[in-house]
């Protein structure tokens, strides 16, 4: 875009600085136990002050209380997500980034407060502001702006119980820029989006070596024989930092998905189906069910992985069902 562009397009973007996302969403549900001891099985937290009613009471808590990290979860939209979403201002505000170009997303980070703990019976509404749009930025994705909205939490009686401010960025992918696409033509598309790279570091970048040669190790501990994934430094069981690895079957069934339909991140096909697989080995990976329709995946399937190139430059594992895998 030129000059005057710009202009014109910070123009539309910046005025939606200060408004409201829509109306206040108030949870389905009030807090309760079964999600609790649902949100606490799941993530593996054995606190007794989330599921034991009597060492609740004789803790400082005095009675069971909600997982602070659920607070966002009392008042999310849920399945209507997936299917005829309202169109909200914020979801307006990603499509004029859209029209121009910035057509990458990516979530940079969150800071969340909690004000009180949630108990059971208490009522969650959720009040979304679009807080500010910082100037254009160049980022290793490609230029951009960063977003951050504010979310207020309160409570039946209208008092504040938690904030959470989250930031993301809309860019124009680095493989392209915002005016390429009123100019290309026939002869000259633009080059297909890649799926984001995954960050490959001291820690675990033996992991992704071994990826892209074909196999998908497994982290063991070599004091107590602990395996473990993702890799990290450490054995949370005797915390010993010596390690080897062994390699997978890729053989395992799912322990849990979900499939995804909205927001549409270039360079991933959609519906995707996430997964957290249980490995035979022991351990769990999350990865994405394929060769499926995602409606007919459940819970106990068994499935076998292969390593496949799922754009030009990268490999990742790919769970099939066992059948078509074999």
């Amino acid at each position: 875009m030129n000059p005057e562009e710009t202009q014109a397009f910070e123009e539309k973007i910046y005025a939606f600085i200060g408004r409201e996302n829509g109306p206040p969403k108030k949870g389905h549900d009030a807090v309760n136990e079964p999600m609790i001891r649902h949100w606490a099985e799941i993530m593996g937290d054995e606190s007794p002050v989330y599921t034991d009613s009597e060492a609740a009471i004789n803790s400082s808590k005095g009675g069971i209380i909600a997982p602070p990290s659920m607070l966002q979860t009392w008042s999310m939209e849920g399945y209507s997500m997936a299917g005829d979403f309202v169109q909200d201002v914020q979801r307006g505000l990603h499509n004029v980034f859209d029209e121009h170009g910035y057509t990458g997303v990516l979530g940079t980070n969150t800071t969340t407060e909690f004000f009180r703990d949630l108990k059971p019976g208490d009522e969650v509404t959720a009040h979304t502001v679009i807080d500010s749009i910082s100037e254009q930025k160049a980022t290793a994705r490609g230029i951009g702006y960063f977003i951050e909205t504010v979310t207020t939490f309160t409570d039946q009686d209208g008092e504040d119980v938690g904030r959470q401010v989250f930031r993301v960025l809309k860019f124009v992918p680095a493989d392209g820029d915002a005016s390429a696409s009123s100019e290309s033509t026939d002869d000259e598309s633009p080059a297909a989006p890649t799926r984001i790279a995954s960050p490959r570091g001291h820690d675990n970048g033996w992991w992704w070596n071994a990826i892209d040669e074909g196999k998908m190790l497994i982290q063991r501990c070599k004091n107590c024989q602990t395996l473990r994934h993702p890799p990290r430094p450490m054995c949370g069981e005797c915390q010993s930092i010596e390690w080897d690895s062994i390699e997978s079957s890729m053989e395992g069934e799912v322990f849990s998905f979900t499939t995804l339909h909205y927001p549409k991140i270039p360079g991933y096909d959609y519906p995707l189906c996430c997964a957290v697989i249980s490995l035979n080995e022991g351990t769990r990976i999350v990865s994405n069910i394929v060769g499926i329709d995602h409606e007919d995946v459940t819970i106990g399937m068994k499935v076998k992985g292969n390593i496949e190139q799922v754009d030009e430059k990268t490999m990742l594992p790919q769970f099939y069902p066992a059948q078509a895998g074999e």
